[in-house]
């Protein structure tokens, strides 16, 4: 077995005087072929090209002697510490870290990242790293191939960003790129690249005034709750934009970073806007020109990032990338049954009648989706004189994805 593992970081820069002791005492040394061949690696040491990272730790454990591998950036940041210190590989693992290709990729842009998401694209990952870079004003990408530069630009057709390209960091070929997102599908980038995807309007409180706390977005920006009273949003509110609905709404969809959701007639932007909120993205659907325009001023006021969509739904929702969760706002079993072809893990949609709710109850259940209804009944109060004030009832229907089980 091998007697330690040490993790080596490497940025281009010198090794520190432990990343060369343990080089130095190396009988194996594992990592890609530009580590290999830096002049530090012992001749005498076996060398192992570094892909599978599963595979490599399994060598290691057979190992017996001293064991270096060498990884770009900080190894313990989205990097191969991970795996090597899974337990079924039983390895001690020693790290000696260096700036991670993040850091080194926004001291190349001269910006600061205590407020940037991060991310990582693989082809599994690609849509969901798309979707957080429609919902924030500051992404970093750490990229794969098929999952680059090109790939991100292609899937963020409708949201203008501005991506700062930074290939083969560290080394001589390093190279600094800034481009438009629509314009990055038009290049050929080399690997490996990290992407910083920055640009919408920030939000009325942002990290970088001074008062930054946590990375990333700040969760205590904006008013506290998941549905805001109609007041928050200028009140008159339309037909399915109340709050109970809309909070049962939000509780059924639960949208989260990473998602992307779609808000079929969006009206006032209020549950576009409080899905955004959470950090999902979100394109708001709606054939009133004047409500997309509501629904856009609305966002700017909460500092929250979404794409408005002029036209009629089913035919506006043809070319719009695929959603996990949608909302239902209006348009009825027709929109429903179109939103159901295209395989989202939830929807929800509202009725005012029973015959209304019991047709879009039937069509998701046609489309194998498993159907929860219920009548909402609200009743506002003053409680100066505990009289009523208004009073709304809407049928709540959702319906989840049922998972059929792969054959054994």
């Amino acid at each position: 077995m091998a007697d330690r593992v040490t993790v080596i970081g490497w940025d281009g820069s010198p090794l520190t005087a432990a990343a060369r002791s343990a080089l130095g005492a190396a009988t194996l040394v594992a990592g890609a072929a530009h580590h290999l061949a830096l002049p530090e690696v012992p001749p005498t040491a076996e060398r192992i090209r570094l892909g599978s990272v599963a595979l490599a730790a399994r060598r290691l454990a057979a190992h017996r002697g001293t064991t270096v591998v060498l990884a770009d950036g900080d190894p313990g940041f989205f990097g191969v510490v991970r795996t090597l210190r899974a337990p079924e590989f039983g390895l001690e693992v020693e790290v000696v870290p260096a700036v991670s290709s993040v850091a080194a990729a926004f001291a190349r842009a001269g910006m600061p990242w205590d407020d940037a998401q991060v991310v990582v694209a693989h082809p599994r990952t690609l849509r969901r790293a798309v979707n957080v870079c429609r919902a924030h004003t500051k992404v970093a990408v750490l990229t794969s191939p098929g999952a680059g530069p090109a790939e991100l630009g292609l899937l963020m057709e409708g949201v203008h960003r501005t991506f700062v390209i930074c290939e083969e960091l560290g080394t001589t070929r390093e190279r600094v790129t800034v481009v438009t997102s629509d314009k990055a599908a038009d290049h050929t980038w080399r690997d490996p690249n990290v992407v910083i995807v920055a640009g919408g309007s920030a939000g009325p409180a942002t990290a970088g005034d001074g008062t930054g706390w946590i990375t990333g977005r700040d969760p205590a920006t904006g008013p506290r709750g998941w549905s805001l009273p109609a007041a928050a949003y200028g009140g008159a509110l339309g037909e399915g934009e109340t709050d109970l609905l809309r909070t049962a709404q939000l509780a059924r969809l639960g949208p989260r970073l990473g998602d992307l959701v779609w808000d079929i007639g969006c009206g006032s932007g209020a549950f576009a806007t409080e899905a955004a909120r959470a950090g999902a993205a979100v394109i708001a659907v709606d054939r009133d020109r004047d409500a997309c325009a509501r629904t856009e001023a609305t966002a700017r006021h909460f500092g929250v990032q979404l794409q408005t969509v002029h036209g009629n739904a089913p035919h506006a929702l043809e070319d719009l990338p695929e959603p996990d969760v949608v909302r239902v706002g209006g348009g009825g079993s027709a929109v429903v049954s179109a939103v159901a072809d295209r395989r989202p893990q939830r929807i929800v949609a509202h009725a005012a009648t029973r015959d209304a709710a019991e047709l879009v109850g039937r069509d998701l259940t046609e489309h194998g989706y498993r159907v929860e209804c219920a009548l909402l009944q609200s009743v506002g109060l003053d409680t100066r004189a505990w009289t009523e004030t208004e009073r709304s009832v809407a049928f709540l229907l959702s319906g989840e994805i049922v998972r059929r089980e792969a054959p054994r």
